[in-house]
């Protein structure tokens, strides 16, 4: 194996902390450049427009399936063959509980949930065993110390067969249904080849070759042309050029971007990365065809097809599960105690004004799609602008007087609750801009290159921004740079505490009005 010389580790230690650079400066793709996507890598995108369900959320839904079915099978088992005292169930639940999820712990340590492992259930069955076993006989013993009277030999014996059988089972039925998604791709992670020519066709060949790969190739990006760059690669057609990458990425919903590029053709690895950091997706720079090799924690790997991780998805797999559950909880709350605050604005909307409730605006979403943001009318229907291209500005003589209280304490945003609810919105996040927004005749994106890169994650209700007095109008490229260099920095350093700081300090920062009419 050869060993890199400190210069040549240099290198890809530079290129990732240029990357890093990158990121944190806000560089990005030149507005200008944005390309629009042919034809044919459109009707490819749209193929895959349906939602797959990534293998790290399958394997956690999976333990947790299982940690509830043996609670559920040992206490089954408890009250109908060794009943006990009502006041007595607690300590027995509590022993039960921990024994399933000892056993869901060493399946783990056993490497049992693993997708080859849930995929090879037969060539697992042994470790299982074992793991079920050594849980049981734990479970069993405590029981037999905390309670007055013991388990019978023969509700311990119907309670081990019912969990092995259980096991057993499921992940046969399991390991069929993973073959079936991973067929039907509904379980996958889809990726795009950036590069062409021979480094693409080894990695296509190599990526193949992986007994238990979850990675689906939906296409190759190259901007050289068809003298340098095959039009098919390894039996995947070349769909367009880096500029058009941005876009079909966002339509096929895309996972991982792998590029297949030479990890010393530095340069144009950065210029790519000034493009593509923007999007909500992993990016790899595959090592495959390196002769170097590095040490182990350098790398990720994709089966056992080596990688250098540039860029990773925010926000991604349970994290995403976690602020969901915090975004319903939360809302609803939020909806039970602002309930008569809500009531008594759409009546004060209708009664004084002409015109429906509630006002829907088209606006940048997650990925950059487009969503209806609700809010309580605060204009006059007829002066009404749909597209925010004239901001609203002090004493604005389109803002009805209900509709000047309602913006200036913020009660016209509380409809947005239900658009979390939807699934929209977040409770925290960048603040989503209307569609056709803009300071002075620019749009945001033509002052501030890296401003789609806000759209990696959810919008939100209330955010980072907004805690930091950046309420309002935006009025000169200062105040969207600065929103802007906000919102990047909250997704950088998301966490729910993050979220929850926010949350709790929004209520504060709107005392002050001075940005808001």
């Amino acid at each position: 194996m050869n060993q890199p010389s400190k210069s040549e580790q240099f290198d890809v230690e530079n290129l990732r902390r240029r990357a890093s650079e990158i990121r944190s400066a806000g560089e990005s793709l030149d507005p200008a450049d944005a390309t629009v996507l042919n034809p044919f890598a459109r009707q490819i995108a749209e193929q895959f427009r349906n939602d797959s369900t990534s293998p790290t959320m399958l394997i956690g839904q999976f333990r947790l399936f299982e940690l509830t079915v043996l609670l559920a099978i040992g206490l089954l088992v408890g009250a109908l063959m060794a009943p006990i005292d009502t006041g007595d169930f607690l300590a027995r639940f509590a022993l039960i509980t921990s024994g399933a999820t000892l056993t869901v712990l060493l399946l783990q340590v056993a490497d049992t949930y693993q997708i080859p492992s849930l995929r090879g259930a037969s060539r697992t069955a042994s470790r299982v065993f074992i793991g079920w076993t050594l849980g049981f006989l734990a479970t069993a013993a405590a029981l037999y110390f905390a309670e007055p009277r013991p388990y019978s030999i023969a509700a311990l014996l119907v309670w081990f067969v019912a969990g092995a059988g259980f096991l057993f089972l499921e992940r046969q039925l399991t390991a069929f249904a993973i073959r079936n998604w991973a067929r039907n791709g509904v379980m996958e992670r889809r990726a795009v080849i950036v590069g062409g020519g021979e480094p693409a066709k080894q990695l296509v060949r190599q990526l193949e070759q992986q007994p238990d790969n979850d990675i689906r190739i939906c296409g190759i990006f190259d901007d050289r042309n068809s003298e340098r760059s095959p039009t098919v690669v390894a039996g995947y057609p070349k769909l367009g050029t880096f500029a058009e990458l941005v876009e079909f990425a966002r339509l096929a919903r895309i996972d991982m971007l792998i590029i297949a590029l030479p990890a010393t053709a530095e340069q144009r690895i950065l210029q790519l990365l000034r493009k593509l950091w923007v999007l909500p997706v992993d990016i790899r720079l595959a090592a495959h065809a390196n002769r170097l090799r590095f040490r182990p924690r350098s790398y990720s790997h994709v089966g056992a097809v080596p990688m250098f991780d540039l860029f990773d998805k925010p926000i991604r797999d349970w994290d995403s599960v976690a602020k969901r559950v915090f975004d319903i909880a939360f809302s609803l709350i939020a909806i039970v105690l602002f309930w008569p605050i809500m009531l008594a604005a759409a009546i004060a909307v209708k009664a004084t004004s002409k015109g429906p409730i509630l006002f829907r605006q088209k606006r940048h979403g997650f990925n950059n799609e487009v969503i209806e943001v609700l809010k309580f009318r605060s204009m006059y229907t007829n002066m009404s602008d749909q597209t925010a291209i004239r901001a609203v500005t002090k004493g604005d003589p389109r803002v009805t007087p209900v509709g000047r209280f309602l913006r200036k304490s913020s009660v016209d945003e509380l409809p947005q609750l239900f658009n979390v609810l939807r699934g929209e919105l977040s409770l925290v996040g960048p603040r989503p801009h209307a569609v056709s927004a803009q300071t002075g005749t620019r749009k945001y994106v033509d002052v501030v290159e890296s401003y789609f890169a806000r759209h990696r994650v959810k919008p939100g209700v209330t955010g980072w921004a907004q805690i930091n007095g950046l309420r309002g109008e935006l009025d000169s490229d200062e105040k969207i740079r600065a929103r802007t260099a906000y919102d990047l920095d909250y997704i950088e350093n998301w966490s729910l505490l993050f979220d929850l700081k926010i949350l709790f300090l929004t209520p504060v920062r709107l005392l002050n009005t001075d940005n808001a009419y």
